[in-house]
């Protein structure tokens, strides 16, 4: 071989021998997995745990949702029922006024008004039945929650903010309240 042939042939046999050696890391990494690969491996192990706690903690947000909104709307049920006749006792109202109205109008004491008496106690039962409460707070202390004040009038015989008189009653059903009772109410003097 002459040294020209030499000069040519180390670069090719230098690639190849590179060539033989990438190979044999190639397969040296295939053969020993602890190498590059161990680190890969771990990092999706920690991504993929990641992912199921995130999962995990969006099911369990997912069904605390979903209980409250079972609850929310078993609530909107249950008032649904308890105040669906709100509107129409609101609307019988002035009834039972006008007949304690005419109650207080007839200075007789006849058969009539004996009638109109039974009518409005009958009225009154049936609205009971119904969870439908008079309030009459006469003597009570005034409540602006219950009561709606229309005048304050100075008294020296009852305490201040003391219902003295009921203009017109006032009604809850279930305890919601429907109509404010009109009242009067105590001032000190």
């Amino acid at each position: 071989m002459s040294a020209d042939e030499k000069n040519t042939e180390t670069p090719q046999d230098g690639a190849q021998e590179n060539a033989e050696l990438e190979g044999q890391q190639t397969a040296d990494q295939a053969a020993d997995p602890s190498a590059d690969g161990d680190s890969s491996l771990e990092e999706q192990l920690e991504d993929a745990l990641a992912e199921v706690a995130q999962i995990k903690d969006q099911m369990i947000r997912d069904q605390a949702e979903t209980q409250n909104v079972r609850r929310r709307v078993q609530r909107d049920v249950e008032n649904a029922r308890k105040f669906a006749l709100e509107k129409f006792v609101g609307e019988l109202l002035p009834v039972i006024d006008n007949l304690e109205r005419a109650l207080d109008a007839s200075e007789e004491t006849s058969s009539f008004t004996e009638g109109v008496e039974l009518t409005r106690k009958t009225f009154l039962d049936v609205l009971g039945k119904f969870n439908v409460v008079q309030l009459n707070p006469v003597g009570e202390p005034f409540d602006a929650n219950f009561h709606e004040a229309m005048t304050m009038v100075p008294n020296p015989n009852m305490d201040p903010n003391t219902v003295m008189d009921v203009m017109q009653k006032g009604y809850t059903l279930n305890e919601r309240l429907v109509r404010p009772a009109m009242v009067v109410v105590s001032k000190a003097p």
